[in-house]
């Protein structure tokens, strides 16, 4: 069979690859072979090359809403009405714009170009007027213009033409203007350098600049992108109203109808939704979608539901509610509308009266564990009366049948191969808005597509593990008759060293592995906001990871390197010691001002500045000292001075004090100022009259890359669990200008990383969390 399609497809001008190629997509296999069928039956014979070209064009881009049509398109191309592919394209996208029976015959041959004939003199003077409107400039650039303009320009005023023969024409009357290429027209150009003083402007010799290029993630005004500004027009989705284009869309005959009226109660705009279960805390992969739904939204100046998919009465609480929408606000974006599920329940349960009433639904008793699976038993009730089920359904309602005896389903086949999925369920649970109004709830598979449509979702966008439901979800708009929304799916985002289970979360909680919900080794949004990253680094990172079809596992560097890349811009500086070692300074200069200015950020100074206590003693971490210095240690020793970060001042050791065990406790120092001696090898931080804090420090809670594995941790992930992922610091030492920070305020603790506000923070004592390091740790990879 297979070498006979070959032979068949190289027949009407296919080489043998590209005929073994189609042969791997069953689908323009079957388009192509029906095509060549439908040819002979017309014309008997061998069909000519360009024929055969035009019928592997309808073979690939029919779409199914237009597939009826198929037969009609082969006539005309084997009649000759339709002879090159613009006159295809356009003729396909004409029964695209009006997919519904009957054919404007008149209407459609108009569009698509049958019977115009384009004349060798009409392309001469269209590609004329074109070069005389280009002519001073074409004169002035010659063979360095940009040929495409005129080309197109040229094809813009001869729709049909043949585009060989306008390239031609152009080639032609160019050549006979400039005449032909001299040795400077066929020079390349050269690419210009930057300077060495054009890379370093606005840099300070030896200083990290702060700001990136404005074509990365900070714009012009100094302000990091939205995740749309990143992502530019990545995406390409039908417009609003042109739902009907879409591949696998269905059609009805109440389609044009029901669109023409969701258009004009849209005004025209973009709608999409974010629709959280409120059981549980959003974490990063629900960040991907908020961006997704609401900057897409956004982009199109269009509108975005934050609705909470309230269906599963018994494991939800007002927390999640609260915390879902705190999250979306925080990464920047406010919803059009906050809505519910259970807003819908009276207007869902009428639609099901309907389905069953239709003839689409029934009551059903087989038990949910013969339900799970995919290759489950037919219903014995499939085929029940209507009335019979109508009655069943509304003793549900009614809380006449007991859980588990009964549920609502649909006949309808998922694309996965699920039968008949479940729409209602019994349930006597109290909810958290209707109270004990409803002892039946409907699910997913039910509720999502229908609020969709009661909504008037434009582009319900969805990751992709619900493709295999979006046919059920055109199946049930369109069985009740309402508007039909497009399901679009994108693949999920996860991360290594993580789990996001909430049940899995929930046990972790449980267990004292950490603290809550929040907790900054976790990867809930909540906890990223606790630890300190900033939401403009969130939506970085998910325009950095793009929205593909492909499920994406990205390591915790990628979004720890965004969290540096934001925080560089945006973290004021500050000096702290975590662990502290006492200097004293012997000949502290009288004169010198005990407290100095410093910038918040030192490689921008306009940026603003703060004031820092300076006195006699001072402190430096310990492991800024040795007792003796070796070639390559830059820092403070016996034998090596060492400067002071913004004192201006060089420090040299003069005494070392130790306690009973041979610690060093406390150095003795004299100071010099840099402009009198020699130059040190490096320069420290310090804090003079600091403020006491606690500081919290974060490593990875999982060892492994993927602790959900069974393969990588045969334990369980409980069994993975970094017993050093917190290191708590209660006496750490901080430049005293922190402490009417605010919770969540970030700074950058100079040469130690990136910190924030904990909300432990009480009037007596701060608390800090170290957001992340200022580079990646080698040691994690």
């Amino acid at each position: 069979m297979s070498a006979d399609l070959i032979e068949t497809f190289v027949s009407i001008g296919l080489s043998e690859q590209k005929a073994k190629e189609t042969l791997k997509n069953d689908n323009v296999t079957q388009n192509l072979k029906s095509a060549i069928e439908q040819a002979a039956k017309i014309t008997p014979g061998p069909i000519d090359k360009d024929s055969g070209k035009l019928l592997y064009n309808i073979a690939t881009k029919l779409k199914t809403q237009i597939k009826g049509h198929q037969s009609m398109l082969v006539e005309y191309v084997i009649t000759r009405k339709i002879n090159s592919e613009i006159q295809l394209n356009a003729a396909l996208d004409y029964l695209l714009h009006h997919p519904l029976p009957p054919v404007d015959w008149a209407k459609f041959e108009w569009e698509s170009g049958v019977g115009v004939v384009i004349t060798p003199d009409q392309i001469e003077a269209a590609v004329e007027e074109v070069i005389g409107k280009y002519k001073k400039e074409l004169q002035e650039k010659r063979y360095k213009f940009n040929m495409g303009t005129l080309m197109g320009e040229a094809r813009s005023k001869l729709k049909f033409a043949d585009g060989k023969i306008v390239k031609n024409e152009v080639d032609m009357q160019v050549l006979d203007l400039l005449g032909p290429k001299t040795e400077a027209d066929l020079e390349k150009p050269v690419k210009q350098k930057a300077t060495k003083e054009q890379n370093n402007s606005g840099a300070k010799q030896g200083v990290k600049k702060e700001f990136p290029p404005t074509d990365s993630f900070v714009s012009d005004a100094g302000e990091v992108k939205s995740f749309m500004e990143i992502m530019g027009q990545a995406m390409k989705f039908h417009k609003p109203g042109e739902n009907y284009k879409t591949d696998g869309y269905v059609i009805t005959p109440s389609t044009m109808d029901l669109l023409k009226k969701h258009l004009t109660e849209i005004g025209g705009k973009v709608h999409t939704r974010f629709p959280p279960e409120p059981n549980g805390i959003l974490h990063i992969g629900h960040a991907k979608a908020i961006n997704f739904n609401f900057g897409y939204a956004k982009k199109h100046g269009g509108n975005t539901y934050l609705r909470y998919d309230d269906t599963n009465p018994e494991k939800e609480e007002e927390k999640f509610f609260t915390a879902i929408k705190n999250m979306v606000e925080w990464l920047g974006y406010k919803p059009f509308q906050v809505t519910h599920a259970s807003d819908n329940f009276d207007k869902l349960y009428a639609y099901a009266v309907d389905l069953i009433k239709r003839g689409h639904a029934y009551v059903c008793h087989m038990k949910s564990e013969d339900l799970k699976g995919f290759d489950t038993p037919d219903s014995p009730w499939r085929d029940r009366p209507i009335e019979e089920s109508l009655q069943l359904f509304e003793d549900m309602k009614n809380g006449k049948i007991g859980e588990g005896e009964a549920t609502l389903r649909m006949k309808t086949t998922l694309e996965e191969g699920k039968k008949d999925p479940v729409a209602y369920r019994i349930k006597f649970t109290p909810h958290h808005r209707t109270g004990d109004k409803w002892c039946i709830y409907p699910t997913y598979d039910y509720t999502h597509c229908l609020c969709d449509s009661i909504e008037n979702i434009t582009h319900s966008l969805c990751t992709k593990e619900f493709q295999s439901r979006r046919s059920s979800y055109y199946w049930l708009c369109n069985a009740l008759d309402v508007y039909c929304p497009v399901q679009w799916e994108y693949g999920r985002l996860n991360l290594n060293y993580a789990v996001v289970s909430k049940r899995k979360i929930a046990k972790l909680i449980n267990e004292g592995y950490v603290r809550d919900w929040d907790d900054p080794r976790l990867f809930t949004l909540t906890a990223l906001r606790r630890r300190g990253f900033p939401p403009e680094a969130i939506n970085l990172f998910c325009a950095k990871v793009g929205v593909t079809m492909a499920q994406t596992v990205i390591d915790p560097s990628m979004l720890e390197s965004c969290v540096r890349d934001v925080l560089n811009v945006t973290a004021p500086r500050a000096m702290a010691v975590l662990d502290p070692l006492k200097v004293t300074i012997t000949n502290f200069p009288p004169d010198q001002a005990t407290s100095l200015t410093v910038p918040n950020f030192p490689a921008d100074e306009k940026r603003g500045s703060h004031s820092i206590s300076f006195k006699p003693v001072i402190y430096i971490e310990k492991s800024d000292f040795r007792e003796s210095a070796d070639k390559n240690y830059k820092r403070f020793a016996e034998n090596q001075s060492v400067g002071l970060r913004h004192a201006g001042y060089i420090l040299t050791a003069e005494k070392v004090v130790k306690d009973g065990s041979g610690n060093v406790t406390e150095v003795v120092a004299s100071c010099k100022k840099t402009n009198d001696t020699e130059k040190p090898k490096g320069f420290i931080h310090w804090v003079s009259d600091p403020l006491v804090c606690e500081v919290r420090l974060y490593e990875r809670l999982f060892f492994h890359k993927n602790p959900e594995d069974p393969s990588e941790v045969p334990g369980g992930f409980l069994s993975d669990i970094n017993p050093e992922s917190l290191k708590i610091i209660p006496q750490a030492y901080v430049d005293s200008t922190v402490k009417n920070a605010k919770v969540l305020d970030s700074f950058q603790f100079e040469r130690l990383g990136f910190f924030a506000v904990d909300r432990d923070t009480t009037p007596a004592k701060m608390v800090f969390n170290r957001t992340v390091t200022l580079k990646e740790d080698p040691a994690k990879n």
